[in-house]
């Protein structure tokens, strides 16, 4: 079976083999397929960074506007729900609270409305290329964590600098596993959103309505303990958010230097691993789909 490949490592499609004319986009064994996905890695970088690059090219400040956005926001933010609505009230370092909320939730927001319309954006793609479909919801994620990574940076900065000032201890290693974490809970929820997506093609529109009310869920402006004590059970609950979960070993292990409760390493393994498996599969069981667009 004689194919092309273009410089980024994929290969045109197929037309013809001993056997025959070959599908496209037919859904090959699970070893088979994640093969495949790790030969593409080197795509899946080369085209997160050039979507990266080209969406800042044409603004003025460049990849400034990946701390600015960020920063506005918590300014925004601090400024409704802190001084105005007063939620900081009960919240040690509300500001830091805030940033923390705001910084980690947009990773994984940027990532679940990408994530959905990752098949229908990578139509041409699909349609010029044989690749394991696979390699475009997860750019989707690789591309916001190189986003994602120097906004850690001046998030910490931001923290030992802005009053009130806290004690960096050791447990600000533990901002490494979180973060990897969070990295594998969101390549599993945009392999599941694409796959949903591609079906229907209105959940678009609609994730970015579910993404403002998980954000207001998941205890970015408020501490939900504290708001939910007289509710045990809606506290618990809301408790099982996984966004709520590394907000919370985030806040603790960098924001306030003390141990987390393992129930919220236990909770955000469990969502990290568990839809990653379940995302992956049900996104893999649909690779013959993606091409008929």
């Amino acid at each position: 079976m004689s194919e092309t490949r273009n410089p980024l490592g994929l290969s045109s499609i197929p037309s013809v083999s001993s056997e025959g004319l070959v599908p496209v986009g037919r859904r090959t064994s699970l070893g088979s397929y994640l093969a495949a996905l790790w030969n593409r890695r080197h795509f899946i970088i080369a085209e997160s960074r050039a979507k990266m690059s080209s969406s800042t090219r044409k603004n003025i400040l460049g990849y400034g506007w990946l701390f600015l956005n960020p920063l506005l926001s918590v300014l925004a933010f601090w400024f409704i729900f802190g001084y105005i609505l007063q939620a900081q009230k009960g919240v040690d370092n509300f500001l830091g609270f805030l940033v923390i909320g705001v910084f980690f939730f947009g990773y994984t927001g940027k990532c679940m409305t990408g994530g959905t319309g990752a098949i229908r954006s990578g139509a041409p793609m699909i349609k010029g290329f044989q690749f394991p479909r696979a390699a475009l919801p997860i750019s989707v994620v690789v591309r916001n964590f190189l986003d994602f990574l120097p906004t850690v940076l001046v998030m910490v900065i931001v923290l030992a600098v802005v009053p009130p000032l806290e004690v960096i201890t050791w447990r600000i290693v533990l901002v490494i596993p979180i973060v990897i974490l969070q990295t594998i809970f969101n390549v599993g929820m945009t392999c599941f959103l694409a796959r949903l997506g591609h079906k229907i093609p209105d959940l678009t529109n609609f994730m970015s309505i579910v993404s403002r009310f998980w954000l207001y869920g998941s205890g970015v402006f408020f501490s939900i303990e504290d708001r939910l004590s007289d509710q045990p059970v809606l506290l618990g609950l809301m408790q099982l958010n996984p966004m709520h979960a590394y907000l919370t070993l985030t806040r603790d292990s960098l924001l306030y230097g003390t141990d987390s409760d393992p129930r919220m390493w236990i909770i955000g393994t469990v969502w990290a691993f568990g839809l990653l498996i379940v995302g992956f599969l049900f996104f893999w069981r649909g690779e013959e789909n993606y091409g008929r667009l």
